[in-house]
């Protein structure tokens, strides 16, 4: 073991937390946190920071470890909360929980033969845990609210200044199919294949509780089922288990009923939310807050929710990229500028990966797959322009702000045909360069 330089990180922890610190190293994930691994005394442990421009729900850290705590009473697997404060030198809100063993990443937990026993079970711990959840007290908790989140995310998209039609047909669409609250309860806000650690012997604790709030139990569970949190894998829920088998063992362990139009009511708006937040993110980068080529190449997934916006509002309606046209006579040498790209990306995904690890090799493979984008794009990107143009002329608008402005008004009902096939090639447009495996 080798000891830690004396950074200052490294001081503050020790002052704040009484022990020596060693082996500290920032680790990958968290696109509104940032999160450490270190030692305490030989123990090992877990530091998240907030990050500027992220995004939460609840009342700060200190409410956040309450919550932790409550829900580890209450039979909720967690990570044990060992201190937690505003500032006290680290230089934002922060948190040091005890470090639990096990996988987070979500394809080795969809894909390591290790974990295969785990993953048949996995959907019914969920269904467990999420029971136990919806059962803590939350009248002795601070720092929890309750919102409308359709008015709440309809508030955001309006913020932001980024007009996206298929979101406004969204808004549309819940709004007329609002289901009764099932109940009011604490909301975990972010339960998902990602923020869960798993061993061999399956769910070892919940994390990232910062969008933590009260209200409506169902969100957590139509939250799990987006498509986003799949990962590629071919369970409804988080890519391991299916529906059914979350439903049972939620109401198994004391949950509500489970009516499943209001659950894919609550899926259609995770995947609303999961939009809006891949655009606040990309906005932290774009506005300085928090400069990342992670948090840039976000930014580009929001047509994955707009597709399967679609797929869930208007199943079975299907369409194929607008075709690329080869490119007229250029003025400037070869390589063009997409071998350029091409050049980097190779490189990139080469020699640079595999000199790297852990955080550093986690952005390379973001940044390769950002070159790819790029490079599609200078591909395909005038001829789907040209397309995009022509649909909007179509429908009678000039711009996607006036194509927006105009469903929000209701001028075209949920399922006119002319509007959800224009909208669905031009989301197919965008995914064949931003993410073409995603079809």
């Amino acid at each position: 073991m080798t000891a830690t330089p004396k950074v200052p990180l490294t001081e503050s922890l020790e002052t704040v937390l009484g022990v020596v610190v060693t082996e500290l190293v920032r680790l990958s994930g968290g696109a509104s946190r940032e999160t450490w691994a270190f030692l305490g005394d030989g123990t090992p442990m877990v530091l998240q920071r907030e990050r500027p421009g992220g995004i939460r729900t609840g009342g700060g850290m200190a409410a956040e470890a309450g919550l932790i705590r409550a829900a580890g009473g209450a039979g909720v697997p967690v990570a044990e909360v060992v201190a937690t404060g505003d500032d006290d030198g680290l230089g934002a809100p922060w948190l040091v929980a005890h470090r639990v063993e096990g996988e987070t990443i979500p394809r080795r937990i969809l894909r390591d033969e290790e974990l295969a026993e785990a993953r048949s079970g996995l959907a019914a711990q969920c269904g467990t845990a999420l029971a136990a959840l919806h059962a803590v007290d939350p009248d002795g908790l601070e720092g929890l609210h309750e919102l409308d989140q359709v008015q709440q995310f309809r508030d955001l998209v309006d913020a932001l200044g980024r007009p996206h039609p298929t979101f406004e047909l969204a808004f549309r669409w819940l709004e007329e199919h609002r289901p009764p609250a099932t109940g009011r309860s604490v909301v975990h806000g972010d339960f998902r294949n990602g923020n869960l650690i798993v061993g061999p012997d399956g769910l070892r604790a919940v994390l990232d509780w910062e969008l933590a709030h009260l209200g409506d139990p169902m969100e957590d569970l139509g939250w799990l089922c987006v498509r986003a949190w799949r990962f590629g894998g071919p369970g409804a829920v988080g890519g391991f288990g299916d529906r059914e088998d979350l439903y049972a063992a939620y109401e198994a362990a004391g949950g509500r009923p489970v009516e499943v139009e209001v659950a894919r009511w609550w899926e259609v708006l995770g995947t609303l939310k999961w939009g809006v937040m891949c655009i606040i993110q990309a906005a932290t980068h774009l506005t300085g807050q928090s400069r990342s080529v992670e948090l840039a190449a976000i930014g580009r997934r929001v047509c994955e929710q707009e597709h399967d916006l679609l797929g869930l509002i208007d199943p079975g309606g299907a369409a194929e990229p607008t075709a690329g046209e080869p490119p007229v006579a250029a003025l400037h040498d070869v390589p063009t500028a997409g071998q350029l790209l091409e050049a980097v990306r190779e490189w990139v995904e080469s020699d640079v990966r595999d000199a790297t690890d852990g955080r550093v090799q986690f952005h390379t493979r973001v940044a390769a797959n950002v070159l790819a984008t790029v490079e599609r794009e200078l591909a395909l990107g005038p001829a789907m322009a040209t397309a995009h143009a022509e649909r909007l002329a179509a429908l009678g608008v000039a711009s996607e702000r006036e194509l927006a402005d105009r469903i929000r008004a209701g001028e075209w009902s949920l399922d006119d045909r002319t509007l959800l096939d224009r909208l669905r090639q031009t989301v197919v447009d965008k995914l064949a360069v931003a993410n073409p495996k995603y079809l």
